[in-house]
């Protein structure tokens, strides 16, 4: 019996990396989101961080997919030496919202690509994004549309955030979740052929 050519496993449940690949004709053949405790480790740097996780999500999806090709990322939004956090409430959406207004901030987006019989590589784009000053109806106005929730840093650059933004410098699919030159060079030098 022949064997089936290996597949391409998305490590992430986000919708906005899924889209994003599509973006650029890459259809996973399957997403599976890695478990993944994101907690930073004690002294640990935004850089790190983000490299660690994004390794972790696809060594986890890898070790259940041995014979296919693993795309994995990670997202980090840093202030300085500070790591801002994945908001998971309204109330965290606004304390990051006013700690990055009138500010410059770095997203950090690691991504990592493993290939079947456990090669890998990876790559981190670092972009560099300031924020207006931004007033209290206005943090009220995205507080109150919901979009900042669950997203590194309280906001999504793609949604009502990107009229917060003066300047950015890098990869915007990056800040969005996933550097698309550097996902598909990597899947590419491991390997991996579109069908």
């Amino acid at each position: 019996m022949p064997q089936s050519p290996p597949r391409l496993v998305l490590a992430s449940a986000s919708p906005r990396r899924l889209d994003l690949l599509r973006q650029i004709g890459i259809e996973p053949d399957a997403v599976e989101a890695a478990e993944v405790d994101e907690t930073p480790l004690k002294d640990e740097t935004p850089r790190r961080l983000a490299q660690r996780l994004a390794a972790d999500k696809a060594a986890g999806v890898a070790m259940r997919h041995p014979q296919d090709y693993i795309l994995a990322a990670d997202t980090v939004v840093a202030l300085g030496r500070r790591i801002l956090p994945k908001a998971e409430t309204a109330g965290e959406v606004g304390d990051c919202l006013k700690l990055l207004s009138g500010r410059a901030h770095r997203v950090l987006t690691a991504v990592c690509a493993a290939a079947p019989g456990g090669r890998r590589a990876q790559r981190l784009v670092e972009t560099r994004v300031r924020f207006k000053r931004l007033t209290g109806p206005e943090i009220d106005r995205y507080l109150a549309a919901g979009e900042g929730v669950g997203k590194a840093g309280g906001y999504g650059v793609q949604g009502l955030a990107a009229a917060f933004v003066t300047d950015l410098s890098g990869s915007y699919s990056g800040v969005v979740g996933l550097p698309l030159y550097e996902a598909a060079s990597l899947l590419a030098g491991l390997g991996y052929r579109r069908p």
